[in-house]
């Protein structure tokens, strides 16, 4: 076809689209009646859910799986988040299992075929204190021998780099220096549940929405499906992915982890020219912020301290933070918020998740990310999926089994989460 006409008739399509307010558009996945069984159920259709089936059919061939949402495909965690990814944890099985995500974040617009807007414009971690320094210089030197990239940066190289920050001795948090991870940046959240729905409803799996679990079937012990309502979906594996939530789901199967649920708060500003290029996060301030492709300033705070399910937060928790942006970056005192919202986390004692089967038999969890569920997403649907197509635990996930918190075997990442909890 000729250029001339080519273009003509890419106008034209555009013009039919844009008129029909969606109703001709063709469905990115389909929307099938759940069938009465599956090989393997996965609960909850966030990212790590539907990372989990799109590994399980690429990488394992199975594909009788189905993908259970209450609601609609990533409007969980996955959809009220910073977009934050880095993997410089301190210690060696966090930070491989994070690492495996930063590798797959890499090459994950080919992978799926679909714009993950993944950009790799580097995390920078601020140290206030000589003690701040001692733990950032400890966990870079870790990282580097774990084959993750990392820097010490001076106060001079910070105020280069970031030049709106506020790096004056004077100010009441001064910054004595920083970790900074390059390979680390932000991705579009929605855009990843959309990748992994349409690349596994591809192979597929049967992506299930508006289907509420209500409950968890067990014959002679062994979990042998879920209760829904829409009625009974059987399964000879099931694999739990629902975050802030899992608490109640291990409930209905009678069992009791050890998590806490909390609100997480997030907001955004109205649109600037370009001012920051990169994550910033700081421990003692108490905030972190980078800058979206669209000019907002998308900043994150800590966990309320309360338990809940609420999605809106405490005002006091985005008066604390902005408190701290403010001191970081005097210039972003002018500027307008424009929306605030929560997430549900659950938190485990350690900072790290949950990867486990359990005392039920064909019932596995995935859980307990706390703030570090965005970026863990590849990764954990990787080795999740690996867990749920071998009936036993990865690798890279054993040391997360939810029997450490009985051996004492406790893998403590506080000090690397970002956010205290």
């Amino acid at each position: 076809m000729p250029t001339r006409s080519r273009n003509r008739y890419s106008a034209l399509s555009l013009l039919k689209h844009g008129l029909s307010h969606h109703e001709n558009w063709q469905r990115a996945w389909r929307n099938p009646t759940p069938k009465q069984s599956y090989d393997v159920v996965i609960v909850g259709g966030g990212g790590h859910g539907l990372a989990t089936a799109y590994y399980l059919a690429k990488v394992h061939g199975i594909t009788n799986v189905a993908v259970v949402e209450k609601g609609y495909l990533g409007g969980g965690n996955t959809g009220r988040n910073t977009t934050i990814i880095r993997s410089n944890y301190l210690w060696d099985e966090a930070a491989h299992l994070y690492e495996l995500s930063m590798k797959l974040w890499e090459g994950l617009t080919q992978e799926l075929n679909f714009n993950v807007m993944f950009s790799q414009r580097g995390v920078m971690n601020l140290g206030h204190t000589l003690q701040d320094m001692r733990d950032i210089e400890r966990r870079v030197n870790a990282n580097r021998l774990n084959g993750i990239d990392g820097e010490v940066l001076s106060t001079a190289e910070i105020q280069t780099k970031i030049p709106l920050l506020n790096c004056s001795p004077d100010s009441r948090y001064p910054i004595l220096g920083a970790s900074w991870q390059p390979r680390g940046g932000t991705a579009r959240h929605d855009a990843v549940a959309w990748g992994y729905a349409r690349g596994a409803d591809a192979l597929g799996v049967d992506l299930i929405q508006q289907t509420e679990v209500t409950g968890i079937r067990r014959q002679n012990g062994v979990a042998v499906g879920v209760e829904t309502n829409r009625g009974f979906i059987g399964a000879a594996r099931i694999g739990c992915v629902t975050a802030g939530n899992s608490g109640v789901l291990a409930g209905m199967a009678g069992l009791r982890l050890p998590l806490e649920s909390h609100p997480l708060q997030a907001l955004v500003s109205e649109p600037l020219k370009p001012c920051l290029d990169t994550v910033v996060m700081s421990n003692a301030v108490h905030g972190y912020v980078s800058q979206s492709d669209k000019g907002d300033l998308v900043i994150g705070a800590g966990i309320d301290r309360y338990n809940g399910y609420g999605q809106r937060g405490s005002l006091h928790v985005v008066e604390h933070t902005l408190q701290a942006i403010c001191e970081l970056f005097p210039a972003f005192s002018r500027v307008r918020m424009n929306r605030q919202w929560g997430g549900i986390v659950d938190t485990c004692p350690d900072a790290c998740p949950i990867i486990s089967a359990t005392s039920v038999p064909g019932l596995y969890f995935n859980c307990g990310w706390g703030t570090g569920g965005f970026k863990a997403t590849p990764g954990s649907g990787f080795v999740f999926a690996d867990t749920l197509a071998k009936g036993k635990l990865h690798s890279l996930a054993a040391p997360f089994t939810v029997d450490r918190f009985h051996s004492g075997a406790l893998i403590d990442e506080h000090g690397a989460a970002g956010v205290a909890h």
